[in-house]
């Protein structure tokens, strides 16, 4: 026997579709838009939670037969598959790290501009602001969190959480730190083709025990490649921020991050751009100014893609010196690289809707 063509027909249907990332029926968490419906024709939207272009497609093919099962398959179907976006990604609505609220992975375009600098110092300022904070190196070739956090000779401990075997990961100044740099040599280079990669990131989230946590950052590698698709395909990103120097070459490489996050298969919002090494001022003559790698390239890169700019972060020495040492820069009181990082955070949690206080 066919159903009437209702809307709550159509519903009706699509409740025994569940999305494979979520686990639960696209009705009742609400992905389900009937744009129309007339007798012999359904135009309907549906969300999954999975943006790869495998899973929409699955997606699509399980509304289809769900639709002609129920209304015959005489009847004309505009079925659309759209990727959830990032502020609808909640800890509710997804498998992986579910205890943790915002997902911010931290880009670029190319090695060199700072990123794993930037993700330290942010990781660092949000647990001075109380937050429950994570970081996950996932910058599977060139680790460099261990040093910037001082726990070079850390190993990570497993503990039994119901009847499994979980990670569990380094805290120090207020941040819950992993990294695969734990779990390898220092002085040998790691050789995984993507693959094996992807599957070491995949292990750094669903086998730790994160916990509760408010946000966690992910410190990207540089580039765009196996492990950025992997990390969009496994972790629900509640956005990205992008780290480029003013120079040419680095904002050319920084257009292509935010190309790939913009991506219909990916659909990862761009929280913004944040402008590393902006200028140097030297300590003896605090009123010159030397734009060594150019002025204000990110800043119109930012605007040129209709992307927040969250601010520029000076080429300091101290900056160098505090990730060498194993203490990011924002340990630094109220010094003048404390107070870029500050700025940064803040216009990042504005653009996230959080507080700053």
């Amino acid at each position: 026997m066919k159903m009437e063509w209702t809307q709550q027909a159509v519903f009706e249907a699509l409740k025994g579709v569940m999305d494979p990332e979520i686990g639960k029926d696209v009705v009742g968490m609400g992905w389900v838009t009937v744009n129309a419906i007339a007798e012999n024709k359904i135009d309907v939207e549906v969300k999954t939670g999975n943006p790869a272009m495998h899973a929409r497609q699955r997606m699509e093919e399980a509304v289809r037969f769900a639709l002609e099962r129920a209304f015959g398959d005489g009847c004309a179907l505009e079925v659309q598959i759209t990727p959830v976006k990032a502020v609808e990604r909640t800890p509710e609505t997804r498998k992986v790290l579910p205890g943790v609220e915002n997902i911010i992975a931290v880009a670029s375009g190319k090695g060199g501009v700072g990123k794993s600098t930037v993700a330290a110092n942010l990781a660092v300022g949000l647990a001075q602001l109380g937050y429950k904070v994570g970081l996950c190196d996932a910058d599977i070739y060139g680790p460099s969190v261990p040093t910037m956090f001082d726990v070079t000779d850390a190993k990570p401990v497993p503990i039994e959480m119901g009847g499994r075997t979980f990670i569990q990961p380094i805290e120090q100044y207020g941040v819950k730190v992993l990294s695969i740099g734990f779990f390898a040599d220092p002085d040998q280079a790691i050789v995984w083709r993507g693959p094996m990669a992807s599957r070491a990131l995949g292990q750094l989230f669903t086998d730790t025990h994160w916990g509760e946590l408010d946000f966690m950052i992910v410190d990207l590698p540089p580039g765009t490649g196996d492990i950025h698709l992997s990390l969009v395909k496994d972790v629900p990103l509640s956005g990205a921020v992008i780290v480029s120097t003013p120079q040419e070459v680095a904002l050319a490489d920084a257009r292509k991050g935010v190309g790939m996050f913009r991506l219909e298969s990916i659909n990862v919002q761009v929280l913004g751009l944040i402008e590393n090494m902006a200028y140097f001022v030297p300590p003896d003559m605090p009123d010159k100014r030397y734009d060594i790698f150019g002025r204000d390239g990110a800043k119109r890169l930012a605007e040129s893609l209709d992307t927040p700019f969250l601010g520029e972060v000076p080429l300091l020495q101290s900056i160098r010196e505090a990730g060498d040492a194993g203490r990011p820069a924002m340990l630094q009181g109220d010094s003048p690289a404390a107070a870029a990082f500050r700025a940064v955070l803040a216009n990042l949690l504005q653009e996230l809707g959080k507080k700053t206080d």
